[in-house]
């Protein structure tokens, strides 16, 4: 979609396009509000600083979306497919990196109680499991801090994606 087609659309067809990106209602809610940008720079600068900060339900809201790093969302909504996508350099054709993703995985979801979320995209699997591994010595306040960032990440990606110029 472009901007200008984005900047007068009307709330519901704003948020359809903004709810794939990121699945928190206030943040989406907050950028439909702000509407007009005058520029895609300016939509994404909005979009990175708003909803700050998130609350724990949004994070947990959110975080529903997202699949375990390693693993294929197979599901054909639009949020699968844009992890599908960020997830694309993620090789787990390799039997033992597979393995310690998901290892990985089990351990992060043991110690934090949800899925590792980290900006997939541009990351190679041992990119993203020497990251895994760095963020299991963290404590719960400080990983809530870094999810909280990864998931606008995320969503700016995923914005840029979707309004064009």
């Amino acid at each position: 979609m472009k901007l200008a087609e984005f900047n007068s659309a009307d709330p519901a067809r704003a948020a359809t396009v903004l709810k794939p990106c990121l699945d928190v209602w206030r943040w989406v809610d907050a950028i439909s509000a702000a509407r007009p940008f005058p520029s895609r720079r300016a939509l994404l600068a909005f979009a990175a600083e708003a909803a700050e900060p998130f609350t724990a339900a949004e994070v947990e809201a959110a975080m529903a979306h997202h699949p375990r790093i390693g693993e294929r969302p197979a599901a054909g909504t639009a949020e699968a497919s844009m992890s599908r996508s960020e997830q694309s350099a993620v090789n787990t054709t390799d039997a033992e990196m597979a393995q310690a993703l998901a290892q990985g995985n089990r351990d992060y979801e043991e110690k934090f109680g949800r899925v590792f979320l980290i900006r997939a995209a541009g990351r190679t699997a041992p990119e993203i499991l020497d990251a895994l591994t760095e963020r299991l010595a963290h404590s719960p306040a400080e990983e809530d801090t870094i999810v909280a960032q990864q998931l606008r990440e995320i969503a700016v990606l995923r914005l840029e994606g979707v309004i064009g110029e």
